[in-house]
């Protein structure tokens, strides 16, 4: 029952944040914005909770593929919503709470309490919970900066081929979008770091815990953005070749997150830990 409301609530508060941005509903925008902070705040706080259940109250942690793409979703609702103060990035901020409520599906049928690291057999180490927490922080940080790089993307090609409309109005200015994008590289960059050292601080032994190649595309995808801050600060890397770098990198984090994972866990029937 909650699950399906956590749903339905990020679906119409996304949809209020788009309408608001339209001419059209210029009369009604001040209601449509409200409404959508009102229901994206409530759907936060049951996932929340149902998040908490899992992770916390249950005495482990459940990393199951489906718990941590729903806890991204829950990063992601967030930062949707926090965004969404600024009147420009509203179109933007729709697009994470709608990946937000897709994100929400695969948690709404996870068990609380099961500790896939330790089979069962321990309560994981604070050191190993820092690793998790951070881990997702970063992915789900830069999965925002995915939806920034795809919103300039699809902005310029509309720009270019003159494609004016009220559309328009969904996407941020060019220069908030490349300001945002290196913000939250710069950001992200940091926390993914941590992660990696962390990770590889703690954990006993990464051949038999079989996450030599999670660490790997891990330390690639690092290198990538790296080197995209570099190009930003010392070449002026902008447009394109930017935002192409960024998805790149994002994708490569993507599988060391989630590609390498299901192949463990789907394909070899093994898993982390």
């Amino acid at each position: 029952m909650f699950q399906i409301t956590i749903l339905f609530l990020y679906l119409f508060a996304a949809l209020a944040f788009t309408l608001s941005r339209f001419p059209k509903y210029s009369a009604r925008a001040r209601s449509l914005v409200l409404a959508a902070f009102f229901m994206c705040s409530i759907a936060l706080v049951i996932h929340g909770r149902l998040l908490y259940i899992v992770f916390i109250a249950g005495g482990g942690i459940d990393l199951s593929m489906a718990s941590a793409i729903s806890l991204i979703g829950l990063q992601l609702g967030l930062i949707g919503l926090l965004g969404a103060c600024e009147p420009t990035l509203r179109g933007m901020s729709a697009s994470l709470i709608l990946l937000a409520a897709i994100t929400s599906l695969p948690g709404m049928n996870v068990n609380p309490g099961v500790d896939i690291l330790s089979s069962g057999t321990a309560a994981l180490s604070w050191q190993l919970r820092v690793h998790i927490v951070t881990s997702m922080f970063a992915y789900g940080l830069l999965a925002v900066g995915a939806i920034v790089a795809l919103h300039a993307l699809l902005q310029d090609r509309r720009l270019r081929s003159g494609q004016l409309s009220s559309i328009n109005h969904l996407f941020a200015p060019m220069e908030t979008n490349d300001k945002l994008l290196y913000a939250i590289t710069a950001t992200g960059l940091t926390v993914l770091a941590l992660s990696i050292v962390s990770g590889i601080t703690f954990v006993e032994d990464l051949f038999a815990q079989h996450l030599v190649h999670k660490t790997s595309l891990s330390l690639l995808a690092l290198l990538l953005f790296g080197i995209l801050l570099l190009g930003r600060r010392f070449a002026g890397w902008r447009g394109k070749r930017a935002v192409y770098l960024y998805l790149a990198s994002f994708i490569v984090l993507s599988l060391a997150y989630f590609g390498s994972r299901y192949i463990l866990e789907a394909v070899l029937g093994r898993s982390w830990g």
